[in-house]
């Protein structure tokens, strides 16, 4: 029987790596996770295709460079929470399968944050082309 083993923590995986090469290891980790969360994570996936369409769009809506910037923002505000939220998804179904009140309320949390974050957007939006 194999033993499974975790792997280890990011700080370990940096070693004792200092200023760009730091850097460049941390830049191929984070790159990881993104292709971890295009694959494994459908609603990632929906929500970075259509920030594809968005942010362009934000270039043409946004009257002056403060408010493309705020339109760009709150659709990377959704992909970072999204991001988070998988992130809190994975601990919870590493750790166990069984059904757990705890375990229900961390999905839900961030399920919730997911939801303000999108619900932000369409305000955010909203005010910035109508008013």
């Amino acid at each position: 029987m194999s033993r499974i083993t975790r792997p280890p923590s990011l700080p370990y995986r940096l070693g004792g790596s200092e200023g760009f090469v730091r850097l460049f290891k941390a830049t191929i980790f984070s790159l990881k996770g993104l292709s971890a969360a295009w694959k494994c994570e459908a609603a990632f996936r929906q929500e970075l295709i259509l920030s594809a369409f968005l942010i362009p769009a934000a270039y043409w809506a946004g009257r002056d460079g403060l408010e493309r910037a705020l339109l760009v923002a709150v659709i990377l505000l959704v992909l970072i929470v999204e991001l988070l939220n998988s992130g809190i998804e994975a601990i919870v179904d590493r750790h166990g399968q069984e059904l757990h009140e705890l375990s229900g309320r961390a999905k839900d949390v961030g399920s919730a944050a997911v939801l303000l974050s999108l619900i932000n957007v369409c305000i955010i939006w909203a005010l910035v082309l109508l008013l």
